[in-house]
């Protein structure tokens, strides 16, 4: 769930050509985002009164929601968990005044409440309806396997939808030490059966992770053993079409992809988003600013995404990827100096 700066990129085209467009979830009010932490902090010493009180990080704050509503967002996500490394009941307390916050500035956009802490979703989610207003359904990320019987039967008492993250606590048996596609597939079905068969969830109200990893490092150590963004796509595709799973969604924190990568990162993300689109991916965790989903990728980055999107195993996908992504660097570099 970490998020990375980005620099434009100026190899884009506006197009109508883009088969569904994506559903998008505003990522700028996460406290990974270092501008945004420090603000974050600066209102937290404010003290009781600080998210009433008039105030510059308040301000920026309200600017952050308020700009992602009129881009479109359609959700925007809060996420505080670098607050709560030491005490996490002061994470659990700062979203119930974020989530206050959205409701209040957002313009009707619902709140994603994003924390790998289970108490801060419940105290999210049971504040969006603290309020004789009425609000949209809201989006809780993320649910896993080992954690859906604390967050699933909340259904009971709050309308809400959620994204699974499909990871597990158990020892994968895909080669390279990494959860096969079978595997992630496996754990979405149990996800799916639960919500569901249990707990009365529509299939337009689960969402599913694959996760994605930093092309940078996208480089498996071992033959024969396929790239992590191959198995994130093809379990998007193998998801997407189950009949039994018929309605899902997938989603993806697209950001992550470019972790460590030199240059032209608006231009990769929105390459990134374009492929999985392709796959099936339907919603993305993004800077709406940007307009994922919305505009052609640049041809050439499309093609370098596409390249990690195939390197299954073989010698040739995967050498074809690392000669695109060592070209992409060395054009990167020498276009930065």
């Amino acid at each position: 769930m970490a998020l990375y700066n980005q620099s434009p990129d100026i190899c884009i085209r506006k197009d109508n050509n883009l088969k569904h467009s994506l559903i998008t979830i505003g990522e700028s009010i996460h406290a990974s985002i270092p501008k945004t932490r420090k603000e974050m902090a600066k209102l937290m010493e404010l003290g009781t009164d600080a998210y009433s009180s008039p105030s510059e990080p308040l301000d920026h704050i309200k600017s952050l929601i308020e700009s992602q509503a009129a881009e479109g967002a359609d959700y925007i996500a809060v996420n505080l968990d670098a607050f709560g490394e030491d005490e996490p009941q002061v994470t659990v307390d700062m979203m119930v005044e974020y989530v206050r916050m959205v409701r209040k500035w957002g313009n009707g956009v619902p709140i994603c409440i994003d924390s790998s802490n289970d108490n801060v979703l419940i105290a999210g989610l049971k504040e969006w309806y603290n309020t004789d207003k009425e609000v949209k359904q809201p989006l809780i990320n993320s649910v896993k396997v080992y954690t859906m019987d604390n967050i699933l039967p909340l259904k009971q008492a709050f309308d809400y939808a959620f994204i699974g993250l499909l990871v597990s606590e158990n020892i994968s048996i895909g080669s390279g030490g990494s959860h096969s596609v079978d595997e992630l597939y496996g754990l979405a079905k149990q996800i799916f059966e639960k919500a569901v068969g249990e707990y009365g969830f529509k299939p337009g109200e689960i969402f599913f992770d694959s996760t994605v990893f930093p092309l940078a490092i996208d480089m498996p150590m071992e033959p024969n053993v396929p790239g992590y963004t191959y198995r994130a796509f093809e379990t998007i595709k193998k998801i997407k079409n189950d009949p039994v799973m018929k309605g899902v969604r997938c989603s993806l924190g697209i950001s992550n992809c470019v972790r460590d990568l030199p240059g032209r990162k608006i231009g990769i993300c929105r390459a990134y988003a374009a492929k999985a689109m392709e796959y099936g991916l339907d919603a993305a965790i993004v800077n709406v600013a940007h307009h994922y989903g919305q505009v052609e990728p640049d041809p050439e980055l499309l093609e370098l995404v596409d390249a990690y999107a195939k390197m299954d195993g073989s010698p040739e996908r995967l050498n074809k990827a690392m000669a695109l992504m060592s070209e992409f660097c060395r054009q990167s570099r020498k276009t930065a100096r």
